[in-house]
């Protein structure tokens, strides 16, 4: 048997009815030529295992005895690929007439590309903003938690992490597009490796897409695939302590390992410090949250 042209790789956690949809979307939304699907679930609870197993018998399912994250579990499915290109794509994400094709195609005609995403769309129809992204250091990071990027959005200098200064309907060149939906040639993998399963979850996109682009290959946002995604119903909901803790270490461990290099070293131990802060005041807001909740909750 040849080998699939294109393999789409989902890692899944407690999101079975996303996942079904999910599902749904790519066979109704098919590739062109021959595919397959990889589904590796971190041991759910919720049925997942059985409505894969009932509903989608062609799926290749994997099953893990334990949670083991986003970015081991992803691993498992890409290595399980045997397509010439490579889908990550998140459980809660819906896929859209000819994604697939617009994706794969730009690739066919772009051999410099190693890796591109398509236009992410929340609910309502809007830009999922992640879903290309600038190099996240310090300065594009300072200016999107603070709210600058926000203010001056057309302005490259305080919205260069999210881009937001180019046209969302524009093809161009990124440093990042989201792992919610992101192609990957075989080539890459061949070259670079795996995601590094350093980064338990979050960030892992990042990395890649950073090594990747240091072993000469190019990055392509493609608006003219289009995916709608939920965002945070793929496992991430069900854990947000945890979540919280793990999106600030991976993000420490992006810049340790990428960026801390180009600056001084008193620089990276105020920029350390900076980010605790940020976590502290990240945990304290989500307690803050979660009591007001308690007390809005009335008892019938």
């Amino acid at each position: 048997m040849s080998p699939p042209r294109l393999s789409i790789c989902i890692v899944s956690f407690q999101a079975r009815e996303y996942l079904r949809n999910c599902l749904n979307s790519v066979y109704a939304n098919p590739p062109a030529g021959e595919f397959e699907v990889i589904l590796v679930d971190n041991h759910s609870d919720d049925g997942t295992v059985e409505l894969a197993q009932r509903e989608f018998p062609d799926v290749r399912l994997i099953i893990n005895p334990e949670n083991r994250g986003f970015t081991a579990p992803m691993n498992q499915a890409l290595r399980a690929g045997r397509g010439e290109y490579l889908l990550e794509l998140n459980p809660d994400a819906l896929v859209l007439p000819g994604a697939f094709d617009h994706l794969v195609d730009f690739m066919e005609k772009h051999s410099e590309v190693g890796i591109c995403g398509p236009k992410v769309l929340n609910m309502d129809g809007s830009l999922q903003k992640p879903c290309r992204r600038g190099e996240s250091r310090p300065w594009a990071v300072i200016t999107y938690f603070t709210g600058l990027s926000n203010l001056f959005p057309r302005s490259k200098w305080f919205g260069g992490y999210l881009m937001s200064y180019m046209d969302e309907d524009e093809t161009h060149e990124v440093a990042g597009v989201s792992g919610s939906c992101m192609l990957i040639r075989q080539q890459v993998i061949q070259q670079i490796g795996y995601l590094d399963e350093r980064f338990f979850a979050y960030q892992e996109d990042a990395d890649f897409c950073f090594q990747a682009r240091k072993a000469g290959w190019k990055i392509f946002y493609v608006p003219a695939a289009r995916i709608i995604h939920h965002g945070g119903k793929g496992g991430s909901h069900v854990r947000p302590f945890r979540s919280i803790l793990e999106w600030h270490r991976s993000y420490w461990l992006h810049y340790r390992k990428n960026m801390a290099g180009d600056y001084p070293f008193i620089f990276n131990w105020f920029y350390y410090l900076a980010i605790v802060i940020k976590l502290i005041l990240a945990l304290v807001l989500y307690l803050f949250r979660q009591g007001k909740f308690a007390r809005n909750i009335k008892v019938t």
